[in-house]
C-alpha cells in the first residue's frame, strides 16, 4: 500500500476529521472568549473598581527605559524593554478560566441529553446448563 494511500485512510476515519472540526471550532470559540473577556468583562470590572483598570497594562520593568519612549505596555515592547508583564497573564487566565467553566457547563449538558441505555436484560442460560440444573434439583429432592 502506498503512503498517500495510508495517509488518505488515516485522513478520512472520523477521529481525525472530528478532532479537525473540534480544533477549528476550538479556534473561533476562542476569538469569542477574548471579545467577552476583552470587550465585556474587563470594562464591566473596570467600572466596578471605579475607573479605568487595564491589566493589559500592569507590569514591572526590569531594565533601562531608552530615553523619549513612553511608559506604556506598548511602547516598551516595542522598544524591547525588559519588563514582568503579570497584566497580560491575568488577562488570559481570566480567558482560560471562562473557556474552561463553557466547556464544563457544554460537557455537562450534553451528557444529561444522551439516552441512558436500559440495562441489557441477562443472557438466557444454555440448554445444558439448564438441562444440568434440572438434574441438580432432581437430586436434591
Amino acid at each position: 500500500m502506498s503512503m498517500v494511500q495510508e495517509f488518505k485512510e488515516f485522513a478520512m476515519k472520523g477521529n481525525v476529521m472530528d478532532l479537525a472540526v473540534g480544533v477549528i471550532i476550538g479556534g473561533a470559540f476562542g476569538k469569542i472568549v477574548d471579545s467577552i473577556v476583552g470587550d465585556l468583562i474587563m470594562p464591566f470590572i473596570a467600572w466596578i473598581m471605579g475607573g479605568k483598570l487595564d491589566f493589559s497594562g500592569m507590569f514591572v520593568l526590569l531594565g533601562k527605559v531608552p530615553e523619549g519612549t513612553a511608559t506604556t505596555y506598548d511602547a516598551l515592547k516595542k522598544a524591547q524593554v525588559p519588563m514582568f508583564a503579570y497584566g497580560n497573564f491575568i488577562t488570559i487566565l481570566i480567558n482560560f478560566i471562562i473557556l474552561a467553566f463553557i466547556i464544563f457547563i457544554m460537557v455537562k449538558q450534553v451528557n444529561r441529553l444522551r439516552k441512558e441505555e436500559p440495562p441489557a436484560a441477562p443472557a438466557e442460560p444454555a440448554e445444558d446448563v439448564l438441562l444440568l440444573r434440572e438434574i441438580r434439583d432432581s437430586l436434591k429432592k
